[in-house]
C-alpha cells in the first residue's frame, strides 16, 4: 500500500526554501490574475485592465525575489508549491471563481492579497533567524503594497460611470444566462405537467400512479427543456452565456416546477395529496409571478393575470379530463 508523503511544516523551511515557496506563489498569483483579465476583457474591460495591472506588480515583485535568490543562494531555485507546504494559503481553482460573477473575481482577488501578507506576518512572528524574520517582513510588506497598488489602479481604471456601466452588463448577464432560462422552465414544469397529472390524479384515485405520471412528466420534460435550451443558442451571438449554465437551469427549474405538485401525491390518502397538490401550485404560480416582477420588470398585475389565468385553464383541463 502507498502513502501520500507528507507536507513539509512551514516551520522546517530554511531560507532558500522560503525564498522558493514566495517565487512559485508569486507566479501563480500573477497567472491567475492573467486569468482573470482575459475571462472579463470582452464585457468589462476596465475591470480586466486593473487585473492585467495587478499581474503585471506580481511580475514585478517576482523577478525582485529572483534576483534576491540569485544573490544570496545561486540560479537554481528550489521546486517548492504552496500544496508542498502544511498550512500554507491555498488559491481556489481559476474555473471555479470565473463562473461566479465580477463581483466574486473582485473579492477573490481582495482576499488573495489579504492572505498571503496575513502568513508572512504570522511566520514572521514564529521566526527567531533575525535575516529570516526580515525577509518574512518584507514579503508582507508587498503583499500590502498589492492591496494598495490594487486600489490605485482600480481608481485609475473604474470611475463612476465604468463600475455603473459594469453593474448593469453584470446584472443582464445574470438575467440572460440564469433568471430567464430557469423562468422560463419553472413556468414550463409548473404549468404543463398540470394537465396529466391531474387527469391521472382524478381519473385514477391512486396516489402512487398518479406520483409516477408525474415523476416521468417532470423528468422528461426537465430533460427536453435542458437540451433544448442548451442546444437552441450557444450564447457566441446573442451574448446570453455558456449554453450548458443555460440548460442547467432551465432543465433543473422544468423539473422542480413539475416535481412540486407531484410530490404530495406520495401522501396515500387522496384527498388530502390533491389538496395539498392545488395549495402547492399556487404557490408555484406567485413565484412565477414574482420573479417575473421582480427580475424581468413584468408590472405585477399583468403577470398574475397571465400566470394564474393561464394555470386555471390547464388545472381545469387536466380535472375536466380526468373525471370524465
Amino acid at each position: 500500500m502507498r502513502f501520500l508523503p507528507q507536507r513539509r511544516r512551514f516551520a522546517d523551511l530554511n531560507e532558500q526554501e522560503i525564498l522558493a515557496l514566495a517565487i512559485s506563489s508569486e507566479e501563480d498569483d500573477a497567472r491567475i490574475y492573467r486569468s482573470y483579465g482575459k475571462q472579463l476583457r470582452d464585457e468589462f474591460p476596465d475591470t480586466a485592465k486593473i487585473f492585467e495591472g495587478m499581474a503585471e506588480e506580481e511580475d514585478g515583485h517576482r523577478q525582485a525575489l529572483i534576483e534576491l535568490h540569485r544573490k544570496r543562494f545561486g540560479d537554481v531555485i528550489p521546486l517548492l508549491r504552496r500544496e508542498h507546504v502544511a498550512g500554507y494559503y491555498t488559491r481556489k481553482p481559476v474555473w471555479l471563481i470565473e463562473n461566479l460573477g465580477i463581483e466574486r473575481i473582485r473579492e477573490e482577488a481582495e482576499g488573495m492579497e489579504r492572505d498571503a501578507e496575513r502568513f508572512y506576518l504570522n511566520a514572521a512572528k514564529r521566526t527567531q533567524d533575525a535575516d529570516t524574520r526580515m525577509l518574512l517582513g518584507d514579503l508582507a510588506a508587498a503583499e500590502a503594497g498589492h492591496q494598495k497598488r490594487a486600489g490605485e489602479l482600480a481608481e485609475e481604471h473604474l470611475d463612476e460611470n465604468a463600475l455603473q456601466s459594469e453593474e448593469v452588463q453584470s446584472r443582464r448577464q445574470f438575467l440572460l444566462t440564469w433568471v430567464q432560462p430557469g423562468l422560463a422552465g419553472l413556468m414550463d414544469g409548473s404549468v404543463s405537467t398540470l394537465a396529466p397529472i391531474f387527469a391521472t390524479a382524478f381519473a385514477t384515485q391512486n396516489t402512487w400512479t398518479t406520483f409516477l405520471v408525474g415523476l416521468a412528466a417532470s423528468v422528461g420534460a426537465g430533460i427536453s427543456m435542458g437540451f433544448t435550451e442548451a442546444a437552441s443558442d450557444d450564447g457566441e451571438l446573442s451574448g446570453r452565456g455558456s449554453p450548458w449554465k443555460r440548460g442547467f437551469a432551465s432543465g433543473i427549474m422544468t423539473t422542480l416546477g413539475g416535481l412540486g405538485h407531484a410530490m404530495p401525491y406520495l401522501i396515500t390518502d387522496f384527498w388530502t395529496a390533491t389538496s395539498l397538490a392545488i395549495i402547492v401550485v399556487f404557490i408555484e404560480l406567485w413565484a412565477i409571478v414574482w420573479i417575473q416582477n421582480r427580475f424581468m420588470d413584468t408590472p405585477f398585475f399583468r403577470a398574475t393575470f397571465q400566470v394564474v389565468l393561464g394555470g386555471a385553464l390547464v388545472f381545469a383541463a387536466g380535472v375536466i379530463i380526468g373525471g370524465g
